[in-house]
């Protein structure tokens, strides 16, 4: 007598029993991925940081620790770690510890930016690299110039 076994599915009844393989795959959740994204992921997406331009971001003194949090779209806990890490950061703080930062830190904010997150440094290499090149705010201001330059000329390129 042949051994037949037996199937108990937890699912609703109407699916077929019958059911191939990929049809049960469509079911399952792609696993999801935690920690970095990889560099492909990364140049797939547009840049995600919203900081105003200068004339706009120079308008206020202060801006709080949630509004530059915003801007980068990163947590609050990742920019106070920043601060503690990077000692060009340096916000003003009340009396009661809010943390209030001016323009000059919120364009230092960018160059760690973009450092950590599209360059892919360490925090180690990010410091040693701010560090030993005392020009690169202005090596910082003069790529972002280059790539407002390219982003133009692609959108022209398309245009025609």
């Amino acid at each position: 007598m042949p051994l037949k076994q037996i199937d108990f599915s937890f699912d609703d009844d109407s699916t077929p029993e019958n059911e191939t393989k990929e049809s049960v795959k469509q079911h399952i959740k792609p696993k999801s991925k935690r920690g970095r994204k990889s560099l492909k992921e990364y140049n797939a997406e547009p840049d995600v940081t919203s900081v105003p331009a200068d004339e706009v971001l120079f308008q206020k003194q202060y801006y709080s620790i949630g509004n530059v949090a915003s801007m980068f779209k990163e947590n609050t806990s990742l920019i106070r770690y920043w601060e503690k890490e990077f000692s060009i950061l340096k916000p003003k703080k009340n009396k009661k510890g809010d943390r209030f930062f001016r323009p000059e830190d919120i364009k230092n904010l960018k160059m760690i930016y973009h450092l950590l997150r599209e360059r892919k440094y360490t925090i180690e290499g990010a410091k040693e690299f701010i560090k030993n090149n005392k020009a690169a705010g202005e090596k910082h201001e003069m790529i972002e110039a280059l790539e407002k330059v390219k982003l133009f000329l692609i959108e022209l390129k398309n245009n025609l």
